[in-house]
């Protein structure tokens, strides 16, 4: 079962790897792991994806707490949540393919944020599902290079926690 946490902590060295470390001695493998600044100056936000066991991933979560400069740890539940990933592509366009792409990237509401002559640049943002699509549908097609982000989740409303 995948279980999304998000983790808010001071920004200081050394801390992503404390929490890491954490999560790979109990021989959890982080699916996703994504880490920015916040809305508070000095303070980061981490959204850790992992499959696992409830009741061992209970624990981690009680020792996570105890790790120096984290402040709150907490479980955000896909229900209660908006979530997204970020991804880029270079992707080279041949005049054959030109408008079947183009056609593809208005579906996906993907955006063309570079061209340079065959070679595009695309924009791609959305739930993992909607990012896993557009790889699928653009795989046909010549993909030179890719990157994606981890899953960035916030809770709806006005509840932090």
């Amino acid at each position: 079962m995948n279980h999304t946490i998000s983790i808010l902590c001071d920004d200081q060295p050394g801390v992503m790897t404390r929490i890491s470390g954490l999560f790979s001695r109990r021989g959890f493998n982080i699916e996703s792991l994504t880490v920015g600044h916040t809305e508070i100056p000095g303070k980061s936000r981490f959204t850790i994806v992992v499959k696992g066991d409830d009741n061992v991933l209970e624990q981690v979560r009680k020792q996570l707490q105890k790790v120096v400069h984290v402040i709150k740890v907490w479980d955000i539940k896909k229900a209660e949540a908006v979530e997204r990933e970020h991804a880029l592509m270079k992707i080279k366009v041949t005049p054959e393919v030109r408008s079947d792409v183009l056609q593809i990237i208005t579906a996906l509401q993907a955006r063309i944020i570079d061209s340079s002559g065959s070679v595009w640049i695309l924009e791609i943002t959305g739930d993992t599902n909607s990012v896993n699509n557009a790889f699928n549908l653009l795989s046909d097609y010549n993909i030179i290079e890719s990157i994606r982000t981890g899953k960035i989740s916030l809770k709806r409303g006005e509840q932090v926690k």
